[in-house]
């Protein structure tokens, strides 16, 4: 990963010709892109915004500033980049990424390249548990066949559903049950990443205890010792399991309670910068806004 200093803005930029099945759950978002989709409320019941199929040859880039659901996006082909805590990473095919609500998502198809993925575009709202856990993968391995074929199920699904209803045919409607099942299949597939079955016993043990005491002074070294291994095992375990090292995760999960707490308005800066680890606030300000993408005082959810 390389970082980046860019400043980030809102930014939706779409190759003209661009191949995208796109299913949305209803119709509050008036953005063109979407204005033919199919709509579908049943997404609803797992809290899904919208959710697509995509061919995207560059320049083909998005920037999200505010967006409070958690995004999940899978690569099938081509080559694409995204922005994961406050770094650009390849995003390439058999690989998925799972960006939580609260930070600055932004990516873009490699210059040049065209790039096959899909997506799911979660909504979680106020005092609603998130898709992402502290034992949730960021960048790894992934088959999006099942995921992507669910999509373009529930997409023709939808298509033909609306087609009878335009019409007003006296074909009998698409069956709900249909639909439903895509849509099961559709976040069978994103938790089956999101929440591992697999997950080494030993990462669970130790990132559950990291996340119940963030205001220690957490070491490698320390957190080895916890599960029994030596750091450079401990590394790779989390590269493998998390597509974090220990200290990315460690930082990552610091930010995410510390977004947690200005969201609640009540704590200072100060004493939140305390309790996920850091005595110095500076230091705390400035990691705060390379991963999440403003300043504490600038959070979005602050305000």
């Amino acid at each position: 990963m390389s970082r980046s200093d860019q400043k980030l803005s809102e930014t939706d930029i779409r190759p003209a010709g661009a191949l995208v099945y796109v299913v949305r759950a209803d119709t509050d978002d008036s953005r063109e892109w979407l204005s033919e989709s199919p709509i579908c409320p049943e997404l609803q019941r797992y809290r899904i915004r919208h959710l697509a199929v995509a061919k995207m040859a560059s320049p083909f880039q998005i920037v999200r500033t505010r967006l409070s659901g958690s995004y999940f996006l899978a690569c099938f082909g081509g080559e694409g980049r995204v922005l994961v805590d406050g770094r650009w990473t390849d995003c390439g095919p058999g690989q998925a990424v799972l960006l939580p609500p609260g930070t600055l998502q932004a990516f873009h198809t490699t210059p040049g390249r065209v790039w096959d993925f899909c997506w799911v575009r979660y909504q979680e709202r106020a005092g609603q548990q998130p898709l992402i856990s502290a034992h949730s993968p960021v960048l790894t391995e992934f088959d999006p066949e099942g995921l992507r074929l669910a999509i373009l199920g529930l997409y023709h699904e939808c298509l033909s559903r609306q087609s009878v209803i335009l019409s007003a045919s006296n074909t009998p409607p698409s069956d709900q049950t249909v639909v439903g099942r895509w849509i099961d299949l559709v976040n069978h597939y994103v938790l089956r990443f999101a929440v591992p079955t697999r997950l080494d016993a030993r990462i669970w043990q130790l990132w559950e205890q990291v996340a119940a005491s963030l205001d220690q002074s957490w070491t490698v070294k320390q957190m080895a010792e916890i599960v029994h291994l030596s750091e450079k095992q401990l590394q790779r375990l989390c590269l493998r399991e998390l597509g974090r090292t220990p200290r990315q995760q460690l930082i990552w999960l610091r930010m995410r309670k510390a977004a947690e707490l200005l969201s609640e308005r009540s704590s200072t800066v100060e004493s939140i910068a305390t309790r996920v680890g850091y005595k110095n606030p500076f230091v705390f300000s400035s990691i705060f806004k390379r991963v999440m993408g403003w300043s504490p005082s600038n959070y979005p959810h602050r305000k």
